[in-house]
């Protein structure tokens, strides 16, 4: 995997700045964008900033190269998925919350009408 998904000697490396600390300023954007109500859109600009931001870590302190679109995209791929992930699941969180009398849970990630005999 080393070449394809990271460039550092270590995975834990990888795993450390890209998914730990990358995903959790990512989980925390999607989760930002939602409470906020605003579009799936923003979310995929801010991550692209912090896809860079990722990178730069990378540079700065483990000597990764900085400007790589591979390294770049990969990065920003997972922060996507974990972002999109933290924002989807505060959108559910906020409609089951929030419409109580019209949605319910019907997983994590998702909501689902409530049946008509079951509303108010």
């Amino acid at each position: 995997m080393q070449g394809i998904l990271y460039e550092e000697p270590s995975v834990w490396l990888f795993l450390l700045i890209t998914v730990i600390m990358g995903g959790w300023g990512a989980w925390m954007t999607g989760r930002a964008i939602a409470i906020t109500w605003r579009a799936y859109w923003n979310l995929i600009l801010y991550l692209f900033i912090l896809g860079a931001a990722v990178r730069f870590i990378h540079f700065a302190l483990f000597g990764g190269t900085l400007l790589s679109i591979h390294y770049y995209a990969v990065d920003t791929i997972v922060l996507l998925i974990i972002g999109s992930l933290g924002f989807q699941y505060t959108r559910a969180r906020q409609m089951t919350t929030q419409y109580r009398w019209l949605y319910e849970r019907s997983g994590p990630f998702s909501w689902r009408e409530k049946a008509s005999g079951t509303k108010g």
